[in-house]
């Protein structure tokens, strides 16, 4: 990469740290992906005890700097984090191989339930494993929340701000983007100012260990370093793998082809998802049921089901949905075949942007790692999410023990209530005891993930489900 990652060879010389081999950081990030459960708020988790706590390959503040850019991004944040380090470390070649694993497993776990759930339906065993894993993920989910909380919200400013965002999202339903834009207004103003509070979290020990922070200090690498011709031939590479496929399709076989109507949807989808998958997923739910017909309402929740309890970005489910749209308009392909393409080709047009955004953004990201008024404004940002999180974190509670809920729509209020009454007893205790299990026994995730899966198995079995 540079000089200074060479480590010295000058006998008696303390030896300068150098970066991991492509080699360690491959099996590094393989294992964060086979890790990566519970969501954005799970995954952003384990990469922070990986690449921070144990590895010490990133500092605090670099590692949240990171993520407060990829927080502003339409797309999964986890993933494209995972491709800005790589990429910070071991240059393009390494955000694609951190950015690509981190969604392999999911791309497999997906394919492999779709086929199941294409030739034999919502049958009562599978069912019986997504109601245990559901409980597991919720307190894996709430175990997350915490986490991140505890990094990003170092002072009452910060936690006012994310409970500002959690209530204005959950009870009167204000679009993501406007919460982004007020709490990133108000952060660029304080930091502009420069009040304590916005200041860039951090926490000294770990940004004078970490190796990245060691190896360059203040400075750039070479390929860290923006430049307006570097950045078009991005844009260029990335447009062309993006949009080509699409347009081919659509010049091919015409835009009332399912294959061109998936390619031209979730392009737009790839734009557009801001705030994490739950924030597109209503919009995605109501025209694939109802526009496209490509699924029934029951079956997005099932595909849902399968995203939350598999490892990689909940946005995973728009493979399932592209699969099941071929696979129910197969033309003259083979159904399997038909929805095997059409998943591959969602997944495809989803996640190749995210690519774009990190390698086009990082380089003038990195260079304003110093700068007061982004900082506040991205802390202030990353505050605002936490309240976002949290919002789907009961959210997810409330769809994951509750079998019934009606909309509460007045006085501006907007927002789904659990009926009380609809307890299930069994989802209750089953995410009791996996909280108990992270937050008193500091269980590990396979192990609690097993554990609901296996009790979900055995509830069916035993008829009380």
């Amino acid at each position: 990469m540079t000089d200074a990652a060479a480590p010295s060879s000058i006998p008696g010389e303390r030896s300068t740290p150098a970066l991991p081999t492509p080699g360690e950081a491959f099996r590094v990030w393989l294992r964060i992906a086979m890790l990566s459960f519970g969501g954005p708020a799970g995954q952003i988790a384990v990469m922070h005890r990986i690449l921070v706590e144990e590895k010490h390959w990133v500092s605090e503040s670099r590692f949240l700097h990171a993520l407060n850019y990829c927080m502003l991004l339409p797309g999964p944040e986890a993933q494209q984090l995972a491709t800005y380090i790589g990429w910070l470390m071991h240059r393009t070649r390494g955000g694609i191989v951190a950015g690509g694993l981190f969604i392999v497993p999911g791309v497999i776990a997906i394919m492999a339930l779709s086929y199941i759930y294409a030739a034999f339906g919502n049958v009562g065993f599978v069912a019986a494993l997504f109601f245990g894993l559901k409980a597991a993920v919720l307190a894996i989910v709430l175990q997350a929340v915490v986490r991140v909380g505890k990094r990003a919200l170092g002072n009452p400013l910060m936690q006012g701000l994310a409970a500002a965002a959690f209530i204005a999202i959950f009870f009167f339903n204000v679009p993501f983007p406007a919460i982004v834009l007020i709490a990133g207004a108000i952060g660029y103003i304080g930091g502009r100012a420069g009040l304590a509070a916005f200041a860039a979290a951090g926490h000294g020990s770990k940004a004078s260990t970490a190796l990245v922070d060691s190896l360059l200090g203040d400075a750039l690498p070479p390929h860290a370093r923006p430049s307006v011709l570097h950045a078009l031939k991005v844009a260029v590479v990335w447009l062309l793998l993006w949009l080509v496929p699409v347009a081919l399709l659509l010049l091919l076989l015409g835009d009332g082809n399912v294959f061109s109507q998936i390619a031209v949807f979730f392009s737009k989808m790839a734009m557009v998802t801001f705030g994490g998958a739950y924030a597109v997923l209503a919009y995605v739910a109501q025209q694939a049921v109802e526009h496209y017909h490509w699924l029934k309402p029951n079956e997005m929740l099932d595909g849902l089901g399968m995203a939350e309890t598999t490892p990689g970005p909940l946005i995973m489910v728009l493979q399932f949905v592209g699969f099941m749209a071929a696979f129910r308009d197969p033309g003259a392909l083979s159904p399997m075949l038909a929805g095997t393409l059409g998943g591959l080709l969602a997944t495809w047009v989803t996640f190749t942007p995210c690519f774009l955004w990190i390698f086009l953004g990082a380089p003038f990201i990195e260079t304003m790692r110093g700068n007061k008024a982004l900082a506040g404004a991205l802390s202030a940002i990353t505050a605002a999410v936490v309240g976002v999180i949290l919002n789907l974190a009961i959210w997810f509670a409330i769809h994951t023990v509750f079998r019934e809920t009606f909309p509460v729509r007045n006085a501006g209020l907007s927002f789904e209530a659990p009926v009380l009454a609809s307890v299930d007893p069994w989802a209750l205790a089953l995410a009791v005891g996996a909280a108990i299990a992270i937050f008193r026994f500091n269980a590990g995730m396979l192990q609690t993930l097993a554990a609901c899966a296996s009790a979900g198995v055995l509830f069916y079995l035993s008829g009380v489900i």
